[in-house]
């Protein structure tokens, strides 16, 4: 009987430590999904050089010929090379600040005839300051997108539910995303603007409101001085702006970047976007959470 017993609590004791162990390595998986970046490996020699080339021409606001005009790229390419791109600037000593989506309109996503959204990496040297002013000369023919900024509290990434997105969530900001293509006469493929950034390059974020906020149908007016020139509502972004941050998490894990707490995921633009020109101040008014503005000088 001793002997049964002592079988039994063995048994016991080993169920204890696999379900033990299997919970551990959940914990341990989930902290990886969502911890730091992994380290990348090294890229080939021609997609290395191909993203210093659009580096350098961001750097310098000038236009390049459009990759595709001489070379085959797959989408997956188009990404490291972005990947590639951003890293010359935190070299020269920028830093990650988050994410950008963009083709967050479905009728953008079917004029493209891609069956998806697309995404950019923001960093620290394309803030402008709320009210601040930038250089034209810092671009080539820029344009502005109203949209809304999420500021999130905690790392994020995965396939989540725009709910459960939401809960990594700070608070949020009417926002100004500039974009602007190195591409001459701002035409390009699809792996060309994955490349070039998704032509991310500059953003403005308003004042931060709590997150509890309904976000899924404000309205928004986009001003050059003073003047409307586009009028549009946030649900504009997928139906709901929730689901452009979810889609974020996800692209984030399968690039092996999970989102970061203090990161900013700009979530599309709200309308068309607007040509810029230089001495324009330009204002986005959101319903319930205030203005965001900038001066292009």
């Amino acid at each position: 009987m001793a002997v049964a017993k002592k079988s039994a609590a063995k048994k016991s004791a080993k169920k204890s430590a696999k379900k033990s162990a299997i919970k551990s390595a959940k914990r341990t998986s989930a902290r990886k999904a969502c911890g730091k970046a992994s380290a990348p490996e090294s890229s080939a020699p021609a997609l290395v050089s191909v993203a210093r080339e659009l580096d350098r021409a961001a750097y310098e606001a000038k236009t390049i010929t459009q990759i595709s005009q001489h070379k085959t790229l797959t989408l997956a390419q188009a990404y490291e090379i972005q990947r590639l791109a951003i890293a010359e600037r935190l070299k020269r000593g920028a830093y990650r600040a988050g994410v950008k989506m963009g083709f967050t309109s479905r009728a953008k996503i079917v004029q493209m005839g891609i069956s998806d959204m697309i995404w950019g990496r923001l960093a620290s040297d394309m803030m402008i300051e709320d009210g601040g002013v930038t250089s034209w000369a810092r671009y080539v023919h820029p344009r502005v997108e109203p949209e809304l900024a999420f500021l999130l509290k905690k790392p994020l990434c995965g396939a989540v539910t725009p709910l459960q997105a939401m809960e990594a969530v700070e608070a949020m900001a009417p926002a100004l995303e500039i974009i602007d293509s190195r591409y001459d006469n701002f035409k390009f493929s699809l792996e060309d603007v994955v490349a070039d950034n998704a032509s991310s390059s500059g953003f403005v974020t308003g004042a931060w409101s709590r997150p509890d906020l309904d976000c899924a149908n404000l309205g928004l007016v986009l001003r050059f001085d003073g003047a409307p020139v586009q009028i549009g509502s946030t649900a504009a972004i997928l139906g709901h702006p929730a689901r452009a941050l979810a889609a974020a998490a996800r692209f984030a894990e399968a690039a092996g970047e999970p989102l970061q707490a203090g990161w900013i995921v700009m979530a599309g633009g709200a309308t068309a976007a607007e040509a810029l020109r230089q001495g324009v101040h330009v204002e986005i008014e959101m319903q319930n959470l205030g203005r965001a503005a900038f001066t292009i000088a």
